[in-house]
């Protein structure tokens, strides 16, 4: 009699679904707070905000190479630990950054939250609010970026380590769905916490929640052979489609694989160009749409009108945990090996975010055309997301996986850095200087241009992509 398999993996994945809802959580309460809430204290400007975000980009980019080697050198467990225990003492620094302001202007320190709103209030050099929130702001986003960047690293390993080849698409776009649902959570609850506690009180009770999941995952996380919850059937139907079965092995994993020889492989470049092209976009719509009906429709996150909005916009986002269903279904109904699976599956994803260059033509019928057609892109590039982390376990060992993860990390952050601080400048520019474009003027025209680069990132990037590794190719000699 057979031993029915227990399916301890989806505790597994269950786990990497809340660090990553918590993740975005974290990484949403300055763009939900900034317009209506920190902007008016500080003064700020969307070039302020541009060049916060656009070197929390950049921060999380170079993060992410040292990110991956760093949960290779800890492992799994050890590595997430650290790095959600880092992103949530960032998380909440960003709360202190007004006493720290009047602090440094004043040399008073030891005032509270009320405190030192009033005391920043009676300063008449508002460029040295500017200058001095602004950099402590910086600093905050630094320790977040850090400790965010071994999430996917992490997750991507852990994917690994407990899922076959055929299913970790479809795991991965369950817990990268946590990135939809804490966008989806972050308008319900920190524009209220916002404005019943105080902005900073958002940074503090939503930063506090990463602690709490580290307790879970330091009693929950065992390497499946080590973990008793996991039984034989379990380990064999993790391992039943390995292909690099000696490259996995105990003695293989404890190897180090070094950054430069990772790229000497098109299939990490393939990865680089995937991840540059494509993951500014993500972090745009993440960043700016808060303040893209604030400054074009005048809905504030506040006010319930913009949290619904908001709220619908990442509902729609859910749609791709179909991203991670359509290459399975293309494996095993239409016997395409994986990568062959999966790219077909991101062509197909590839052409959805077209939607959102109509977003800006057709946004003077109601606000909802946007929203709507943002989502639809939204969805689209989570869809995209699942598949693309999961090409590098399609085609290398697993002790590369972390290492190339953040390699295109780096590459993907650094393409969201050019597309805030673009945004930021623009935005200004297309204000003060009543920018037109293609019949649009002023932040319409510079929302226009932003998402026309956002609608035909993907599929330039796949072409690249088929071009770079036109068939699935396993890496052996690494």
């Amino acid at each position: 009699m057979m031993t029915k398999p227990t399916t301890y993996r989806w505790t597994i994945c269950a786990l990497l679904f809340f660090a990553t809802t918590i993740n975005y959580l974290d990484r949403q309460v300055l763009s939900l707070t900034w317009k209506d809430f920190i902007a008016p204290e500080f003064h700020w400007t969307n070039n302020d905000y541009g060049n916060i975000t656009a070197l929390f980009s950049i921060f999380y980019a170079v993060s992410m190479l040292f990110a991956g080697r760093f949960v290779d050198w800890m492992d799994t467990k050890k590595g997430f630990q650290w790095a959600i225990g880092v992103w949530s003492v960032g998380a909440i620094l960003h709360a202190f950054c007004g006493i720290a302001t009047s602090g440094v202007i004043t040399g008073n320190w030891w005032v509270g939250f009320h405190e030192s709103k009033a005391i920043i209030a009676t300063v008449k050099d508002v460029s040295r609010v500017i200058n001095v929130s602004v950099v402590l702001f910086i600093f905050a986003r630094f320790v977040l970026a850090v400790g965010e960047a071994g999430n996917f690293p992490a997750a991507i390993k852990a994917t690994a380590e407990y899922f076959p080849k055929k299913d970790r698409a479809f795991a991965t776009s369950i817990f990268n769905a946590g990135a939809t649902i804490g966008a989806l959570l972050a308008p319900l609850t920190i524009p209220l916490i916002a404005k019943q506690w105080g902005w900073e009180m958002s940074f503090i009770i939503i930063g506090a929640l990463g602690f709490v999941w580290m307790g879970f995952w330091h009693f929950m996380y065992y390497k499946p052979k080590q973990n008793p919850k996991v039984n034989q059937a379990e380990l064999d139907y993790i391992d039943h489609d390995t292909l690099l079965k000696d490259q996995d092995s105990p003695a293989a994993l404890a190897e180090k694989v070094s950054i430069l020889k990772c790229l000497k492989y098109s299939q990490t470049w393939a990865f680089i160009v995937g991840k540059f092209m494509t993951d500014g976009v993500w972090w745009f719509f993440l960043f700016w749409m808060p303040a893209y009906l604030s400054s074009v429709y005048d809905i504030k996150s506040s006010d319930t009108e913009g949290q619904v909005a908001i709220f619908v916009l990442y509902m729609i986002t859910l749609l791709s945990i179909i991203g991670g269903w359509l290459p399975t279904y293309f494996v095993e109904k239409k016997g395409l090996n994986a990568y062959e699976g999966r790219m077909r599956a991101m062509l197909i994803f590839a052409f959805f975010p077209l939607v959102v260059l109509l977003a800006q033509p057709l946004g003077h019928i109601s606000y909802w055309v946007p929203v709507i057609l943002i989502g639809i892109g939204g969805a689209a590039h989570q869809s995209w997301s699942a598949n693309i982390f999961s090409t590098i376990g399609d085609m290398f060992p697993k002790k590369a996986i972390a290492t190339v993860t953040g390699i295109g990390g780096l590459a993907g952050g650094v393409g969201a850095f050019i597309i805030n601080k673009a945004s930021g400048v623009l935005f200004d520019y297309a204000e003060t200087a009543g920018l037109s474009f293609f019949g649009f003027h002023g932040l319409e025209a510079g929302y226009f241009i932003i998402f026309s680069i956002c609608g035909i990132s993907y599929l330039i990037a796949w072409c690249i992509m088929k071009k770079l590794v036109p068939q699935m190719k396993i890496v052996t000699d690494l």
